[in-house]
């Protein structure tokens, strides 16, 4: 007789809760996908946490996150058949989160999601049991870093600094995790947070 593989007797079992919906966001420079690289790389085997990839209209060698690249026409396509939970758009680009996190957490597994300052309000309308987490930056520390990678115009440096400054939560299950100082110090709360009960 053959004998059930270990890891299909664990996809047939229950798990113990739903998962958690970690909903991340900050301002451009804050240094969030730094932060996310390292909460992934971190993340002890045994923590029950994933982070779900964003679907964006973007080139898949354009650099910076680890996204699944659509054109535009197929992220239309999807969109009107339903496969994102979680769609905005920004700097001329469309984003989506799939609707699989939804199947992830059923299975217990928490998700991590990179997400829009803009569109959270709609999120936590959406999910009611969302999780905030704000990653915010010293205005100076801010600025020195937009200056350093050379992406933008002064002026679009200040009108950065500007947006960031404006930008505000309010959740009562808001988290901030302040990431003005060494990546592992924020890094380290930040995975605090995503494996405490």
């Amino acid at each position: 007789m053959r004998q059930r593989p270990a890891d299909l007797d664990m996809m047939t079992a229950l798990p113990l809760r739903r998962g958690r919906l970690f909903y991340v966001m900050g301002p451009s420079g804050a240094g969030k996908d730094s932060l996310l690289a390292h909460a992934r790389a971190a993340m002890p085997d045994a923590v029950p946490v994933v982070f779900a990839h964003r679907y964006i209209t973007r080139s898949g060698t354009a650099g910076g996150e680890n996204h699944v690249a659509l054109s535009p026409q197929e992220f239309a396509l999807r969109a009107a058949h339903g496969c994102f939970c979680m769609a905005w758009d920004s700097h001329g680009h469309r984003y989506g989160i799939g609707i699989e996190v939804e199947a992830w957490r059923e299975r217990g597994l928490s998700v991590v999601v990179n997400g829009s300052r803009a569109w959270f309000p709609t999120a936590a309308e959406r999910f009611p049991d969302i999780i905030p987490i704000a990653v915010t930056v010293d205005p100076a520390a801010l600025r020195t870093r937009l200056e350093r990678r050379g992406r933008e115009t002064s002026a679009e440096i200040e009108e950065r600094l500007t947006r960031a400054a404006a930008f505000t939560v309010a959740h009562p299950a808001l988290i901030t995790i302040d990431n003005s100082g060494p990546l592992e110090v924020a890094g380290a709360a930040f995975v605090n947070v995503l494996t405490r009960d």
